[in-house]
């Protein structure tokens, strides 16, 4: 039997312990990328959640940042499909299974955009409500661990997480949404549907809004996706989030990345 999914960990060398895999099937496969820039001793003897899987790849990075070794799960996958993962995700097999029906039946997606809850059973954020294509305007607030690809296509057009962005880096949100952005503009087709695939913490690194560095990363982000067109786009948006960007002042800093 083929490999059907790649559950593709980043981790950092510290935080390998927390993951926790799906149980082992034939057509599934797990792969971490361990984030090691300091070169730690470690063994996954000492994980017994993890030492006995005969599912698994595991990679060693001596470099951190997600957008690195989440671009390394693409190549490292031996499988049809890949869904991005952290070391604090529970994810739902029902809903994995499901939305790789949907993506079977819609062969012409490269990107497959679920949805999450928190540890309470609620949804993270408000979603839409049946199928949405993705396009450029909507998909700003997409999480790492909602996206599932098609492992071909993706390598085909060449797409890889750009690593002056996400965890580990100064821009440390926004990997994701420039991965769609990228995805979209080299001629790939995503869509949203409403189905659960993963249970994650309400605080991510995206929950952030409160600082300076918050405000700057954001204003990068929309400068990355959207070039000279950058301001206009963070006023539209900006407007929306004042009360989140803490006022008139920061909102005329977020419009000029300042």
């Amino acid at each position: 039997m083929s490999t059907k999914l790649t559950i593709g960990y980043s981790v950092l060398v510290d935080r390998v312990q927390n993951i926790r895999p799906p149980e082992v099937r034939s057509d599934w496969e797990t792969v971490i990328v361990v984030q090691n820039p300091q070169e730690t001793r470690w063994s996954l003897d000492d994980y017994q959640q993890l030492c006995s899987r005969s599912d698994l790849q595991v990679e060693e990075l001596q470099s951190v940042g997600v957008a690195k070794s989440r671009t390394r799960t693409i190549w490292l996958a031996e499988s049809e499909y890949l869904v991005f993962a952290d070391d604090d995700i529970e994810f739902s097999e029902t809903g994995l299974e499901d939305a790789i029906n949907y993506l079977d039946a819609h062969p012409r997606l490269s990107l497959l955009l679920a949805q999450a809850q928190d540890p309470s059973g609620n949804l993270r954020k408000k979603y839409p409500q049946g199928p949405t294509k993705l396009e450029l305007f909507n998909s700003a607030r997409a999480a790492t661990y909602e996206m599932i690809i098609r492992v071909d296509a993706i390598r085909q057009f060449g797409v890889v997480f750009d690593e002056n962005f996400g965890a580990g880096s100064e821009n440390y949100l926004g990997d994701e949404y420039i991965f769609i952005a990228d995805l979209l503009r080299a001629g790939g087709k995503a869509e949203f549907v409403p189905i659960t695939i993963a249970t994650h913490p309400e605080i991510s690194s995206g929950s952030g809004w409160g600082t300076d560095r918050d405000r700057m990363a954001r204003a990068k982000v929309f400068s990355r996706v959207f070039g000279a067109l950058a301001p206009l786009v963070r006023i539209a948006f900006g407007l929306r989030r004042m009360r989140e960007l803490g006022g008139l002042a920061n909102l005329v800093r977020f419009v000029l990345a300042r």
